[in-house]
């Protein structure tokens, strides 16, 4: 599976798409990056003049890299269908510095187990002058999806 694979595979689509690029994977970890444009809308309303990126946004930034990336990579010969979901079944963040916008990020996930569908990752956040934007314990699980009533 390549970067490209993974990232095809991924459920989610602009303005809700939160990975730029994945630089690496193993079955222990990924590291990947993410440029939080300008433009995003949520730098209208957070803060009035004084944009800053809302923690939900770093934690949801930090489960598509580190654990929606990383279980596609894991679970790379299982079928992964248009309607598996992805579930962020628990988190334990803390933030230390703010992320503005135009700021690139990166990301590294080390896997603490991954058993019956459910991976569990130590995740941190760095900026590009390497000093930790944020850190903790994300827990996330595959769904296989229900079939939407048209």
């Amino acid at each position: 599976m390549t970067y490209k694979d993974i990232l095809d595979s991924l459920p989610y689509s602009e303005p809700f798409l939160f990975v730029d690029e994945i630089l690496s994977v193993s079955e222990e970890a990924i590291k990947g990056t993410y440029t939080f444009q300008p433009d995003a809308f949520f730098y209208r309303g957070h803060f009035k003049g004084n944009p800053v990126t809302p923690g939900v946004i770093l934690t949801e930034c930090m489960a598509q890299i580190g654990l929606v990336c990383f279980g596609i990579y894991l679970l790379m010969e299982e079928a992964i269908s248009k309607k598996t979901t992805f579930a962020l079944s628990s988190n334990e963040m803390e933030f230390y510095i703010p992320v503005y916008p135009g700021e690139k990020i990166t990301v590294v996930s080390e896997k603490i187990y991954f058993r019956f569908q459910k991976l569990k990752c130590k995740v941190r956040m760095m900026n590009e002058k390497a000093e930790v934007v944020a850190l903790g314990t994300l827990s996330g699980m595959m769904i296989n999806g229900k079939k939407n009533k048209e």
